[in-house]
């Protein structure tokens, strides 16, 4: 007898993605599958309105892609720190009876009820955010030039493979600058059809501003080893061969200069190359002033 007084429900809770720099991979999610947002809360008399359901804040690296599985549809990209992007939205909130009131109908007996949240199964897909990424075949001396010219401390063997997830590491330059850098395992032939480590690798590449090839200085064809390098990225991307590029040959301690002259006779005229050598620390500076020249070149 006194009007409409029904109040409007909640919102259900929204489950949101946020950009961390303090998160480096995306093992923490691994056993947190099911994960569930709250339903808002009904609306009551005295025109109250429900409360919002509680998000779920879902803290991320930085490079995350975010994908449906079913469809395989891009969702959210996420590349800043403390970027929120709602990922899965929740329900919109029902409107109470007061919302229907008119001069003509006083004291409406009807409200809207709320929307059903939505539910399916997601993606997560981590690609290392880098300024160099470093390419090359298993054991051609990426690991131990990343533990030289930086604090990283990935696995070092003499075997194929001993990188199996990306390392970072961040590399001093002068007047207290700095860049990240990228050990990826290795390529084989045939990586961009997905043997050896394949598209697990390969993806990681798309994000490096620069690609660092690293050819060790005892192989038996070093344009060759090269040309294969280059062709597994055009078969995975082609795009990422306007990227920009160097060419270290490692483990160059063991060259005289008339095998350098001879190996540079064969690299590709409109690439620059250097000879390098990390357990002898021959070239790594004239390294760092080459890559931060590509990486500040407009």
């Amino acid at each position: 007898m006194a009007g409409p007084d029904g109040g409007d429900g909640g919102r259900g809770g929204h489950i949101i993605l946020r950009g961390s720099f303090q998160q480096w991979t995306l093992l923490h999610l691994r056993y947190y599958k099911n994960v569930l947002a709250e339903d808002g809360e009904n609306g009551s008399k005295n025109n109250c309105t429900g409360h919002d359901g509680k998000d779920i804040i879902i803290e991320v690296p930085l490079g995350t892609i975010a994908r449906d599985e079913e469809t395989g549809e891009l969702q959210a990209e996420v590349l800043e720190d403390g970027q929120e992007i709602i990922w899965v939205p929740g329900g919109r909130g029902g409107l109470g009876n007061t919302n229907f009131k008119t001069s003509t109908n006083q004291a409406p007996e009807y409200s809207q009820p709320g929307e059903m949240g939505t539910e399916g199964w997601k993606l997560l897909e981590l690609k290392i955010l880098a300024d160099v990424g470093l390419v090359g075949f298993p054991n051609a001396g990426k690991s131990t030039l990343l533990s030289v010219v930086s604090a990283a401390k990935p696995k070092i063997a003499n075997y194929a493979f001993t990188t199996l997830i990306p390392q970072l590491g961040i590399v001093s330059y002068k007047d207290s600058a700095s860049f990240c850098m990228a050990d990826l395992p290795g390529i084989i032939e045939g990586a961009a059809e997905g043997k050896g480590l394949g598209h697990r690798f390969l993806r990681h590449i798309e994000r490096n501003a620069v690609l660092l090839f690293m050819i060790p200085a005892d192989s038996k064809d070093h344009a060759q080893e090269f040309e294969v390098l280059l062709n597994e990225l055009k078969q995975y991307n082609p795009e990422l061969l306007h990227k920009r590029m160097l060419i270290a040959i490692s483990k160059s301690d063991m060259l005289d200069n008339e095998l350098k002259e001879a190996i540079s006779a064969t690299m590709p005229k409109h690439i620059p190359h250097l000879f390098i050598s990390s357990a002898a620390y021959q070239g790594i500076d004239e390294l760092k002033d080459e890559l931060w020249k590509a990486l500040n070149d407009k």
